[in-house]
């Protein structure tokens, strides 16, 4: 293991105790200031931790292998479409109704999965084939197949939010699509953690042929990295990692460009030396950002997380267009 590897899990080992007493009411572990303390910490606190380390491993992870396959430190996982084609899934799902009258708890969630698993297959046959034996070239055509299918997502969750069936379903759309952790149960934990693995052990196997790949794809088919391979294992690694979140938390942004960045300098910048770190890395980030949302006095509630951390990556991307502008990148 890494010695950043190493310092990421020490600040874990003190961030995840400290998120479970942290809150609008900090609670004393020695003294607890009310009955039901444990209750609180075991049924609220707990799987809003739990599902912060899932889901921001899975983007800090999933933002580093996008980096790595692109070889463009501007990539975001968002960039294939798989989040905008779960967040249609779920709004889909709020629009229909179907999560109080059809499938219950799990109609949102499932829904997102659908419509993460649909961008997946999408990408396949859109850029699948047509990129193999295409050189450099079949990176580019894979990443405008991903940028064409986020857009007309979008497009298509514009069109619902215009035309919602009624001012409640209205509200809950918009406010789902800003991204949040609250009231979130070991449910979603349940939903996210196993597809998240998945997708990390992906994303995992993938390093040695990102490696290669940094060296062009004519070098890197050379080495024996097989395209097709790599880009499936792209596809379902990324899809799994960020339908799961996106599908019990809403839209989450900005940790996968973010983290690799933080990360980036404490490594040998090898793309498989940074999937893991940034794994790390990229939950301690969604912990700490959690916390901080509860903590933060907001009228009517708490911050979105999603705001939060669409406040704190804007500037940092512009940071990055800077350094790119300037050759330090």
């Amino acid at each position: 293991m890494s010695r950043v590897s190493m310092l990421l899990l020490l600040a874990l080992a003190v961030a995840v105790p400290l998120s479970l007493l942290a809150g609008r009411v900090w609670i004393d572990p020695i003294h607890p200031p009310f009955a039901n303390a444990l209750v609180i910490v075991l049924e609220l606190r707990a799987p809003r931790a739990a599902l912060a380390l899932v889901i921001g491993g899975g983007l800090g992870m999933a933002g580093a292998a996008m980096q790595g396959y692109l070889r463009n430190p501007l990539a975001d996982p968002g960039l294939f479409g798989i989040a905008p084609a779960a967040a249609l899934g779920a709004v889909l799902s709020l629009w229909l109704g179907a999560a109080g009258f059809v499938l219950g708890d799990l109609a949102l969630p499932g829904f997102a999965l659908v419509g993460a698993g649909g961008a997946m297959a999408l990408l396949s046959l859109l850029a699948g084939r047509s990129a193999e034996g295409a050189g450099d070239s079949g990176v580019g055509l894979f990443t405008l197949a991903g940028m064409m299918l986020a857009s007309l997502c979008g497009a298509l969750m514009s069109l619902a939010i215009s035309l919602s069936p009624s001012p409640f379903a209205l509200s809950e759309i918009v406010t789902w699509l800003m991204g949040s952790l609250a009231d979130c149960s070991w449910r979603e934990v349940a939903i996210a953690g196993p597809l998240t693995v998945v997708g990390m052990m992906a994303l995992g196997l993938a390093g040695p042929a990102l490696d290669a790949l940094g060296l062009g794809e004519g070098a890197a088919r050379s080495l024996g990295m097989e395209p097709g391979r790599l880009r499936r294992l792209i596809v379902v690694g990324i899809g799994l990692t960020v339908g799961a979140g996106v599908a019990v938390a809403g839209i989450i942004g900005f940790v996968g460009l973010v983290v690799p960045h933080l990360v980036r300098p404490l490594t040998d910048r090898r793309p498989s030396s940074l999937l893991w770190p940034s794994a790390l890395a990229g939950a301690l980030l969604l912990l700490v950002a959690d916390c901080l949302c509860r903590l933060l006095p907001v009228a009517g509630g708490e911050l979105r997380l999603g705001i939060a951390l669409s406040l704190l990556g804007a500037p940092f991307f512009a940071g990055l267009l800077l350094r790119l502008r300037r050759g330090e990148l």
